[in-house]
């Protein structure tokens, strides 16, 4: 945001002069309402004690050393204690205009990254099942954070890790192995615990159809087989499905080769030597409660049986010993608690904790007509992504999973995501690029040809309110997107959208845009436009969802 940071140099110089070093609570931040000004900050109020004054001396100090050292400033009025609020002159923020046009696709990007190698880890759901309208939120919320993440300059890589082993693979594997039983009327008792959904049954007739000699295996052999053959079919429609919902992952990481090929070895020789494992009543236990956790955790069990824990520590250090530097896990919400073991694990690899962050994904509820979906893989009975995607679209499913805060659950309602109204989120951003292409369209038809913009020279009628607006909140387009890349924000890429969606359709509403009274104005007008055009292409390329130009 060139104001902020316009703002931010001032202050810093001023601070030079005086001697004194950024107060820790200093803030720079947008007005609340438009009639105080574009920024507020509140360092003269911590400045007073050190300079001995009063923080309102303090303000009109800073105030006028402002004023001084830059003419896109018109006024620093001091408000209330101490409170200095700024504001720039209209062609400060016209210039955005001359930005937008020159930047494109890329603009909003930034180098808060600095480059850094990050790895997004992501959907991971186990290969038992169809992906369910719960995974969709994660996927979309993790397809999303990376292109903010990339956009905002981190070198990301994106993957998927399949939980190809363990108790849940064997349940799968038994629950097919029952089904094929079924079809050829062999007896066999009914497990306690199974997959249960009518993709079982499907997958042990594809079985069949392709070897019927596979009724005549034994037990264990069968079981194995289904394993293999329902894991291998289950991945592809997993992949088959993100692929539909524009979602890709740059690698598939399996979790059986944590054992076979040593990396699970490899780790705990490394926390070993840190002095973190320690052995007890025939156990392997990991000390994680001297780096934060409750209790320590067991990653060998008697039986020598590995826990899931000390899969997911070979699996994060083998993700460092690949040369990652900031690893970013989204999960489940019911895997919160999960969270500190983890980190402790970090800890004990060596690593700050600031090269790991884990975006938990509340529950989806989904409601037909009002009634809500039951999601249980198990039992069968879940709604399935492919068929929300086929039933909404799309556009209408990603933007609803991105519309609140991950940590806040989401009530998808079928119906009303299919509405084609201003009170369907997703259509009212959508409609409001559309909105703008038509104006486009009906200007070129009527001869009008948009100049390029070298310089802000020839907006000058751009000075209403309403103008301002637009042009403010597109100039702080890209500091939004380094904001939710900094706090794995996905959210706040839709919040701006639908604030900037609604100061569109209000401007739209109240001003005429062709003018052939008002060549100069509608020319103006119509940069304006092509400008928030390109801003709303751009967000919405950062949740996944185009950018119709007809609707």
């Amino acid at each position: 945001m060139q104001a902020y940071t316009t703002v931010q140099g001032l202050v810093g110089d001023f601070l030079a002069k005086k001697g004194l070093e950024w107060p820790a609570k200093a803030v720079i931040e947008p007005s609340k309402d438009p009639k105080h000004g574009d920024l507020a900050t509140n360092v003269a109020m911590l400045l007073a004690k050190p300079l001995g004054t009063s923080p309102r001396n303090v303000a009109q100090e800073l105030a006028d050393f402002i004023k001084a050292s830059c003419a896109d400033i018109v006024s620093v009025e001091i408000a209330g204690p101490g409170f200095c609020n700024i504001t720039f002159a209209p062609q400060f923020w016209r210039k955005v205009l001359c930005d937008v046009e020159q930047m494109g696709a890329k603009y909003g990007n930034s180098d808060t990254g600095a480059g850094k190698s990050t790895l997004v880890e992501y959907v991971s759901a186990n290969p038992t099942g169809p992906l369910h309208v719960g995974h969709g939120r994660g996927a979309a919320a993790g397809d999303s954070l990376t292109r903010i993440l990339r956009r905002a300059g981190f070198n990301v890589s994106t993957e998927y890790y399949i939980n190809d082993a363990g108790r849940q693979m064997r349940l799968l594997g038994h629950s097919v192995w029952y089904r094929l039983c079924g079809l050829v009327n062999r007896p066999m008792e009914e497990p306690t615990d199974w997959y249960k959904g009518e993709y079982i049954t499907d997958i042990a007739k594809e079985m069949l159809l392709q070897d019927p000699s596979l009724a005549e295996a034994d037990d264990r052999d069968g079981e194995q087989r289904c394993y293999e053959y329902a894991k291998d079919v289950i991945l592809e429609g997993i992949r088959a499905d993100l692929a539909n919902f524009r979602v890709e992952h740059q690698n598939w990481f399996s979790e059986k080769t944590l054992v076979d090929e040593g990396k699970v070895a490899a780790a705990f020789a490394a926390l070993d030597k840190a002095g973190y494992l320690y052995e007890q009543d025939g156990a392997l236990w990991f000390a994680t409660s001297r780096l934060g956790d409750d209790k320590d955790r067991v990653l060998r069990k008697q039986d020598g049986s590995l826990t899931y824990f000390a899969s997911d520590i070979a699996y994060h250090y083998d993700k460092f010993s690949r040369g990652y530097d900031y690893l970013v896990d989204v999960w489940g919400a019911d895997h919160h608690g999960y969270v500190p073991r983890m980190r402790a694990a970090i800890a004990a690899m060596g690593r700050e904790q600031s090269s790991f962050d884990v975006l938990l994904i509340q529950l989806v509820n989904l409601l037909v007509k009002g009634e809500p979906v039951s999601m249980s893989t198990r039992a069968g009975t879940f709604e399935t992504l492919a068929d929300v995607v086929r039933e909404v679209g799309v556009d209408a499913a990603r933007f609803m999973f991105l519309s609140r805060k991950m940590d806040t659950a989401v009530d998808f309602d079928l119906e009303a995501v299919k509405e084609r109204s201003m009170d369907n989120p997703v259509y009212y951003v959508q409609y409001a690029h559309a909105r703008i292409c038509a104006v486009l369209r009906r200007a070129a038809e009527q001869g009008y040809t948009l100049p390029v913009l070298s310089d802000a020279a020839d907006l000058d009628s751009l000075d209403k309110p309403e103008d301002l607006q637009l042009l403010r909140k597109m100039e702080q387009f890209p500091d939004m997107i380094a904001l939710a890349a900094r706090n794995l924000a996905v959210h706040h890429v839709s919040h701006y959208l639908t604030e900037l969606a609604q100061m569109l359709h209000s401007y739209y509403s109240k001003y005429t845009i062709l003018s052939a009274d008002d060549p100069k104005g509608t020319q103006a007008r119509l940069a304006l436009l092509r400008a928030v055009a390109r801003v709303l292409n751009n967000g919405l390329d950062l949740l996944g969802v185009s950018a119709p130009e007809r609707m």
